[in-house]
């Protein structure tokens, strides 16, 4: 089951942590994985070379998809190296914290580029081939917060909302051509940004999970590889919550 054999993945955000692991699992089950990156390039390419050391097939590939050229650019890089996406996984974002008042215009654009127009522009472009093929896989990772609301991510909120109603037109757009489209809603992950928690705010945060635990970068990517594979293929326009009960 889930196997990915003969598929090709791209993972934007793909150097670190949620990212990182749907990389290494979208590979042990057999994809070819493209790990995209925008400042991070060292990061990405030891994620690709771990993978590469398990025996896997792995290139890092960089742009910064807030840029609809770049996002092309970066399809159009995976191309020109033989590659295809068949598998598309949206998981690049960014959040600044602050109050919506505070918020400076580039602030609030530098939010909308990444997390929801980058989602846009490498959807835009993956899919020329994946209606060549008739067949894809387009994943997009929201948030919890995207239904509870957070203070001081106002935008944050907004644009991963914004992928519900996204991700449920491209299904009625194209799944009739083979071409699924599903959103993730992670709860709190164990993260670099989680760990820089406070045991106050994290204990805080953990009463609210009823399994009693911080999930794991490996608990979204595993959500990742069903909806990619065949045995997901009548599943479209669904999100699907991972976070614990916590919703």
């Amino acid at each position: 089951m889930f196997d990915l054999s003969g598929k090709s993945a791209l993972v934007t955000g793909g150097s670190r942590g949620i990212g990182a692991g749907v990389c290494e699992a979208m590979a042990a089950a057999g994809a070819r994985v493209w790990v995209h990156y925008n400042s991070g390039a060292d990061a990405a390419n030891e994620v690709a070379a771990a993978i590469v050391g398990k025996g896997g097939a792995a290139t890092a590939v960089g742009g910064d998809i807030g840029d609809s050229a770049q996002a092309q650019g970066v399809i159009d890089a995976i191309e020109g190296q033989g590659g295809q996406v068949d598998i598309l996984v949206n998981n690049a974002g960014i959040n600044i914290q602050s109050h919506l008042i505070r918020m400076a215009d580039d602030q609030i654009q530098q939010v909308l580029n990444t997390n929801l127009l980058g989602t846009i522009y490498c959807t835009r472009a993956a899919l020329k081939g994946m209606m060549k093929r008739k067949w894809g896989r387009l994943i997009h990772i929201s948030s919890i917060v995207a239904d509870l609301g957070s203070p001081t991510q106002t935008i944050y909120c907004a644009t991963k909302s914004a992928l519900f109603g996204f991700s449920k037109a491209l299904t009625k757009e194209y799944a009739g051509r083979g071409i699924t489209s599903n959103v993730i809603m992670p709860g709190l992950i164990d993260t670099a940004m989680t760990r820089a928690l406070s045991e106050e705010q994290l204990n805080s945060i953990l009463a609210t999970i009823p399994t009693g635990r911080i999930g794991q970068p490996a608990d979204i990517a595993a959500a990742c590889v069903f909806l990619a594979s065949n045995e997901a293929s009548f599943i479209s326009g669904a999100e699907l919550a991972v976070n614990g009960g916590a919703l």
